[in-house]
């Protein structure tokens, strides 16, 4: 339920002024009713999307790669680095038990590394010639936010290395294991995997754009993005798939694919933001 704002007390409308100043200019008027109240924060409120939308974004996405190929094919070859580094990790130690850690660790830190893609759709979307320097500088439009939001990540990530250590206890001890003995390691490697990367998604598939664009606090950002997602659970699981699905065939072609397939999911993720989350009138550019 949206909050009233009109009764409460001196001190709630001087809160309320503060965080609308946090706001960019074209977004600071905004309505009584553009928070929604939430357990633990207020969240900008969101639009109800439908489940097919997620197929516009990317077509979206694919508009804004052939306008700027050579920022997005650099900037996809230097994330490519990442998982290419953690495939060689699992040639190095000739193990397969670093697989599924490695990968939910990759997804953990992918959206930290999308931010300068962000600035890009962002630039095509203005109107403007998107540059090198200009979405590097989009990295420190809310420095606290975004490194917080990092930070919150890694955490997160070392969570995970944890958990998969003590998932690896199960791994049986019997030489060549069959399927069956591998079952209760797989089984709890994988509900632990997909529950954190639920979490993750939840709590960050809207949080950088947010936090870039509106210059909010982190707290805000992320309950932003949890209610939007839940408002709208149908569409975030079909985005949630297609996102896994494009990591899996990046993986698929030795990392090669993710030279396209990270700026698509950026520029898509931008545009998911752009159509989910409200704003007070139509954004303006010049």
């Amino acid at each position: 339920m949206p909050v009233d704002h009109t009764a409460g007390s001196k001190t709630e409308k001087d809160a309320d002024k503060k965080a609308e100043s946090e706001f960019s200019d074209a977004l600071k008027d905004r309505p009584d009713d553009y928070f929604v109240q939430r357990k633990f924060a207020k969240a900008i409120d969101c639009h109800k999307i439908d489940q097919s939308a997620p197929f516009h974004w990317l077509a979206l996405a694919v508009q804004d790669f052939i306008k700027a190929p050579l920022i997005s094919l650099v900037y996809g070859l230097i994330f490519s680095l990442i998982p290419a580094a953690l495939i060689v990790l699992v040639l190095a130690t000739d193990t397969h038990l670093v697989i599924l850690p490695a990968s939910v660790a990759f997804a953990l830190i992918g959206p930290v590394f999308a931010t300068g893609l962000y600035d890009v759709a962002w630039e095509l979307e203005k109107g403007h010639k998107p540059t090198f320097r200009h979405s590097l500088k989009s990295m420190f439009r809310n420095p606290v936010g975004e490194w917080g939001f990092a930070i919150l990540l890694m955490l997160m990530m070392l969570a995970w290395m944890r958990i998969a250590a003590l998932i690896h206890a199960l791994y049986p001890t019997t030489l060549n294991p069959g399927l069956e003995e591998m079952m209760g390691f797989l089984t709890l490697g994988t509900l632990a995997g997909a529950a954190l990367l639920a979490v993750v998604f939840t709590f960050s598939v809207f949080t950088p754009q947010i936090m870039m664009e509106r210059r909010v606090d982190i707290f805000t950002a992320v309950a932003t993005s949890y209610n939007a997602v839940m408002e709208n659970l149908a569409a975030m699981v079909v985005w949630a798939a297609i996102i896994i699905i494009s990591v899996l065939i990046g993986f698929a072609t030795s990392a090669v694919g993710f030279i396209i397939i990270m700026p698509l999911l950026s520029y898509a993720s931008w545009h998911a933001y752009i159509a989910t989350i409200k704003t007070i009138r139509p954004r303006k550019y010049e």
